[in-house]
């Protein structure tokens, strides 16, 4: 026999390797002791569908083994008992009878606790960052080579600006000493897009921390010096979509991997269909299943492999980082029933973990829909934790920003009957609250630029009942008055987060007097409710505003706070008489911030245009 020519002989073992390359095993790794014992694992690789995979490892079993519809991917269903060690277990994959490749699987042990892990809750206060606007603090992952964006200008309000979780970590300190005692940073996954890469929604990869922003050892870093200094790290989730750039686009596991497939079909953002008991299954469908932007493909929560991608990876980032919740991003743009299961399989492996979902609707019989607890006429149930109360941001910008009138229908009415919808809330507490966000204008540009609402507003937002949300910039009012709407500006640059920035919000160096006015309002108040557990765990107790006052209670058995807020333009002081009921044996009110004491009988000064704490005594 003619021995084959050596370059011929190259390209036959070539491709025979090749018919069994693997790229991708998704969960990355995974953990032993885990309340629930299975794990399916995605597998794509050139030609792996056509092999049989094995595993010989004590304690890891495979349950079962799905074949896709295209020939690059398998799933697998582990089984991984109790007395499983932690270690590494090689998975062989064989095609008619011989080994074709081989991969090294690594199961860890979990860290202690890691089950008991605590969520955020009404002692928290979130400060919400747009990582790419926040700080700079590592100018080398600025350009990424082989990324599609890769420049950073940060004259382009939609382009990327350089911040990074280096630049978060250099800055614990100082969110810290602000008083916050958790940070959602918007996600910080691979999103590589062409264009409009920096908000993070688009993600490419779900199990690749975007290079631009750093390395999963310093994703881990952040997550260790936030948790040393008493600061809970949230991650910005998105189940219901990806990026069009995702490494699975060109070759989908599935026919049905995603909604709409192979003919595009926008969302129409109708979210009441999802309670709505006349709505048609065509406008349900085209709702849950629509595409969010042409940019961001819909996945199909309905195939039971993409449930389980979804899950596992979820789980994957919790036990990883030792997260300290999850904001699901579009929370009612997903299939319920992967609602429900996504939610409760993570509730299930961590019973104090909290997830909070957003539901942009201002009706609270719409957002109350998705809390778990909640009775539904149509049955749904899931273990949503959270949910962000748009209805109330609302209320507070429109009673701050509207005149009252004689027949009380107006101002700061409107802030007290919208609080007294909190009995459709199977648990008002855990609702999530704020002023502004990444998506809507700035706080002071909703208020018209007036300093004093603002401290009205973070008033409330700090005292009321649930969950308050800070977004970065709103301590110095930060603005975007003259381009509403436009979120590059919304998202603006913290000033001090780059070399040679003029002004240095961080050291306060360079802020005008309002600025560093409502800084240090904000710092106090924040502090301050720290060491005040009434605010998080009291009950409330308001009475009807008049006369242009609102005035409500935070009580327990042993602390009673007053806040008084006065929509006037003069200075009031109110006759306490009205609120004997709660006042019974209560002598004198302490202002919290200026430490000036009033005797009840002699009635409390507040200022114009304010609103003020009072710890009754």
């Amino acid at each position: 026999m003619k021995r084959l020519p050596l370059l011929l002989f190259v390209f036959v073992f070539t491709l025979f390797t090749a018919q069994a390359q693997i790229n991708h095993v998704e969960p990355l790794n995974w953990w032993v002791g885990m309340k629930n014992p299975a794990l399916q694992l995605l597998i794509n690789g050139t030609n792996i569908g056509e092999t049989t995979p094995s595993i010989n490892y004590p304690g890891v079993t495979i349950q079962k083994i799905h074949k896709a519809d295209s020939k690059n991917y398998i799933f697998l269903d582990l089984l991984i008992s109790k007395t499983t060690k932690p270690g590494s277990f090689t998975i062989t994959f064989k095609k008619n009878n011989k080994t074709v490749e081989t991969y090294k699987y690594n199961l860890f042990k979990r860290e202690e606790g890691a089950a008991a892990t605590k969520g955020f809750n009404s002692s928290d206060v979130i400060y919400l960052i747009t990582p790419d606007r926040f700080a700079n603090g590592d100018e080398t992952n600025d350009i990424v080579t082989g990324l599609r964006e890769n420049k950073v200008d940060r004259s382009k309000p939609g382009g990327r600006h350089g911040g990074d979780i280096r630049g978060i970590i250099d800055h614990l300190d100082y969110i810290s000493e602000m008083g916050f005692t958790a940070i959602w940073p918007q996600p910080m996954l691979e999103n590589d897009m062409a264009s409009y890469s920096y908000h993070g929604y688009s993600i490419t990869d779900r199990y690749k921390t975007d290079p631009r922003f750093g390395s999963i050892d310093e994703y881990k870093e952040l997550s260790s010096k936030a948790k040393q200094k008493g600061i809970k790290l949230i991650f910005d989730d998105v189940i219901n979509h990806i990026g069009s750039n995702y490494w699975w686009m060109n070759d989908k596991p599935f026919h049905n991997w995603l909604n709409y497939q192979d003919s595009l079909q926008l969302t129409t953002h109708h979210r009441t269909t999802n309670q709505d008991p006349y709505a048609s299954k065509y406008d349900k469908a085209l709702m849950t299943k629509g595409w969010f932007v042409t940019s961001m493909p819909d996945m199909n929560g309905e195939n039971p492999f993409m449930a389980n991608y979804l899950i596992q990876s979820s789980i994957w980032w919790i036990e990883t980082l030792h997260l300290g919740g999850i904001r699901q991003d579009t929370y009612p743009y997903s299939d319920k029933k992967l609602l429900t299961k996504w939610t409760c399989s993570i509730m299930n492996e961590y019973p104090d973990f909290s997830i909070v979902g957003e539901e942009w609707s201002l009706n609270p019989i719409i957002t109350s829909y998705w809390q778990r607890g909640m009775k539904n006429r149509d049955g749904f149930t899931n273990c949503l934790q959270s949910v962000m109360d748009f209805p109330l941001h609302a209320s507070l910008i429109k009673s701050l920003t509207e005149k009252g009138d004689q027949y009380n229908t107006k101002g700061l009415i409107t802030l007290y009957e919208a609080l007294a919808n909190d009995f459709i809330y199977p648990s008002p507490d855990d609702i999530l609250i704020f002023g502004d966000n990444h998506d809507m204008d700035r706080l002071f540009t909703q208020l018209n630029n007036d300093v004093d609402l603002v401290q009205m507003a973070l008033t409330y937002l700090l005292t009321i009942r649930g969950i308050p949300q800070i977004y970065y910039g709103t301590e110095i009012l930060a603005e975007n008055t003259a381009s509403p709407g436009n979120h590059g500006i919304i998202r603006s640059d913290f000033p001090g987060g780059w070399k040679n920035d003029k002004v240095n919000a961080f050291t306060g160096e360079g802020l005008s007097a309002d600025q560093s006015n409502i800084q240090s309002y904000l710092k106090q108040l924040l502090n301050w409710r720290k060491k005040n557990p009434v605010i998080a765990n009291g009950k409330t107790l308001h009475f009807a505003p008049f006369n242009g006052i609102y005035v409500y209670f935070r009580y327990t058995s042993d602390k009673t706070i007053m806040v008084v807020m006065n929509r006037n333009e003069k200075a009031i002081t109110l006759d306490l008489k009205n609120f004997e009921e709660i006042l019974e044996n209560k002598k004198t009110a302490t202002n919290i911030l200026t430490k000036e004491q009033f005797k009840i009988q002699s009635g409390i000064t507040v200022k114009a245009k304010s609103a003020t704490v009072f710890e009754m005594n």
